[in-house]
């Protein structure tokens, strides 16, 4: 017995593409074209700047006036270098946290409560300071109210605490010396002979 043919089993049945000229191709494409630059052409015709300049106008008799003068270098504050040390002692060791609250800057405390600051999960990156031999500082620059210097962390010679290097920011924040910054100082490798 035959099947009858359902009619639309033909819309599967492969078919030659219809032939079009090349233009009737590419007419979409002129005409979209054609429309993108129509547009533009209407916005730069149309809409202009309408902002309206408020610069100074230059005056070749007066000089400008220099307002990017560096503060004055001072002495590094003797508080300011309690502070760091007290720091070091505190926050970075890990040890007594909350006089290390005390003495930290908003950067560092980055909003912080006493309360969670107390867990130890905080915005400085820890040394072991028990394993220090020394820690010597240099001043990078010192202003009357903010300082940078860098710290070195140099390990006992048994230890097995590699050396460390520090940027540390100080700022004088209403009368009081905290410190804002506390960040490793990435020194690059240099190979030497005996290292290949």
């Amino acid at each position: 017995m035959g099947m009858s043919a359902d009619p639309l089993d033909t819309i599967f049945e492969h078919r030659d593409p219809v032939k079009k000229p090349g233009w009737r191709k590419a007419l979409p494409w002129i005409v979209a074209v054609a429309v993108v630059a129509t547009g533009v052409a209407l916005l730069i015709v149309f809409v202009r700047n309408t902002g309206h300049s408020s610069a100074t106008p230059l005056n070749p008799n007066v000089p400008a006036v220099d307002v990017s003068k560096v503060p004055k270098t001072v002495k590094l504050n003797p508080e300011a270098t309690r502070v760091a040390r007290q720091f070091i002692k505190t926050a970075v060791a890990r040890k007594h946290l909350a006089q290390a609250y005390k003495i930290s800057g908003p950067q560092i405390v980055q909003g912080q409560s006493l309360k969670s600051w107390m867990t130890g999960n905080i915005a400085v990156p820890p040394y072991p300071v028990s394993d220090v031999d020394f820690a010597p500082m240099k001043i990078d620059y010192s202003y009357p109210k903010t300082a940078l210097i860098e710290v070195a962390l140099l390990p006992k010679p048994k230890s097995n605490v590699k050396a460390a290097m520090f940027m540390m920011e100080l700022d004088k924040i209403n009368g009081k010396w905290l410190v804002n910054s506390w960040v490793p100082r990435s020194v690059p490798f240099v190979h030497s002979q005996g290292d290949q």
